[in-house]
């Protein structure tokens, strides 16, 4: 699928799903802010995508990077964060969304396999999320984290304060 073509709206997300679905294939999602796309978060999404067979991301809008991690961030918009996801070869699909939590998204795309990174556990994730997948039948995974890589880590190393 062309990069420009991976960015889709909601509605456009849950057709190309029904799609894949109906072909037999299992869809996983994982969702973040991709504030400032590293070497732990493309560990992260090649070992999601090998968890199925088509990786959706839901990305935090600009608004909700802002309410998660305050007034300087994003470093980059988010058109500019879902090209750079939508290079990515395992990437299926990205949609933005406006609130903090991808609980809308999780509800209507019901994903088969959810994937968080290692700085969480099942106890930690947020419980509503989890809820739900757990309520449809997701698989949830934990990935181990990738050692030394954070985006607020890589900014303090830019800024000098680390």
């Amino acid at each position: 699928m062309p990069v420009l073509s991976k960015l889709l709206s909601l509605d456009e997300a849950l057709a190309h799903a029904a799609k894949l679905r109906a072909a037999g294939l299992r869809v996983v999602m994982t969702n973040g802010c991709f504030d400032l796309l590293h070497p732990g978060h493309i560990v992260h999404l090649q070992q999601a995508a090998d968890l199925g067979d088509a990786l959706f991301i839901a990305l935090n809008s600009d608004a909700s990077v802002r309410a998660l991690k305050g007034p300087e961030r994003p470093l980059y918009d988010q058109t500019q964060r879902a090209l750079a996801l939508s290079a990515l070869a395992c990437v299926e699909a990205v949609v933005v969304f406006e609130e903090t939590s991808p609980l809308t998204i999780m509800e209507q795309l019901r994903p088969e396999v959810y994937v968080k990174g290692g700085d969480y556990t099942l106890d930690t994730i947020n419980q509503e999320e989890r809820h739900l997948l757990e309520s449809f039948g997701a698989e949830i995974h934990i990935l181990p984290q990738v050692e030394d890589f954070s985006t607020t880590n890589v900014i303090r190393r830019i800024r000098g304060d680390l």
